[in-house]
């Protein structure tokens, strides 16, 4: 393990916006559950998670942005987090925070009724159909997401990958969700970006696919509370 990262784990532990639980293989229900704004944020504003957040720009950009709403970026990785966490802790952001957990943990720190939007920016795709379970837009996931959400609560999803957002799109379609926008080349669709300023942030990994050529797929969609999310039959494999 190098020093480096080493050193941004401690640093992590600083940081008064970091939340970073002792990893367990049966991890119990947190104290913030249900708790956020009260704990955390200390004001009633709607709360946006930012799922696999990566370095947390967009976790960072988005409280800088928006500062009568509260973010949380989530990712099991500290040393991608600290970047995020340090530039929100050193421009003082109080209304953006970072969870240190796996995705699939949410309903341990996370209340019914508690988020109003997730992102989810540029996941792992997770390609191989022995891997469909891990898709951060899977009907597991989005049902786990049905139970924190408030009800008609939205979802977006950036990627650079084209299957992964037919996908999406597809289990979206399939169970009578919402699409509230949709495009296969962010950057090119001028409706979309003259709508709000908060899709021109762009994180890491998507300045990475965008020097490469790549097209920034995006969809949002709202999540009801009422539906049961199922698999469309054949479509649990990504061509």
């Amino acid at each position: 393990m190098g020093k480096n990262k080493i050193a941004k784990w401690a640093e992590l532990e600083t940081f008064p916006n970091v939340i970073q639980p002792e990893v367990s293989s049966n991890p119990a229900e947190h104290k913030v559950k249900g708790n956020w704004h009260r704990l955390i944020f200390g004001n009633p504003n709607p709360i946006t998670l930012e799922l696999a957040c990566g370095k947390g720009e967009y976790t960072a950009g988005m409280a800088e942005m928006y500062p009568d709403r509260n973010f949380i970026g989530i990712d099991i990785k500290g040393a991608r987090m600290w970047k995020g966490a340090k530039t929100v802790n050193e421009k003082q952001l109080k209304n953006a925070a970072f969870l240190r957990t796996r995705i699939e943990f949410l309903n341990l720190y996370f209340a019914e009724d508690e988020v109003d939007e997730i992102w989810i920016t540029f996941p792992d795709p997770h390609v191989a159909r022995r891997n469909s379970n891990k898709r951060l837009t899977c009907p597991w996931f989005l049902n786990m997401y049905r139970g924190i959400m408030k009800h008609n609560g939205i979802v977006h999803l950036k990627t650079d990958n084209e299957d992964l957002f037919n996908y999406t799109r597809t289990i979206a379609l399939k169970n009578g969700l919402e699409i509230i926008s949709e495009t296969v080349n962010l950057y090119s669709d001028k409706a979309i970006l003259e709508n709000d300023p908060l899709y021109s942030i762009r994180t890491y990994y998507e300045e990475m696919f965008i020097n490469q050529g790549l097209t920034i797929k995006y969809i949002s969609f709202r999540l009801d509370r009422n539906k049961i999310i199922k698999e469309d039959a054949g479509q649990n494999k990504i061509r």
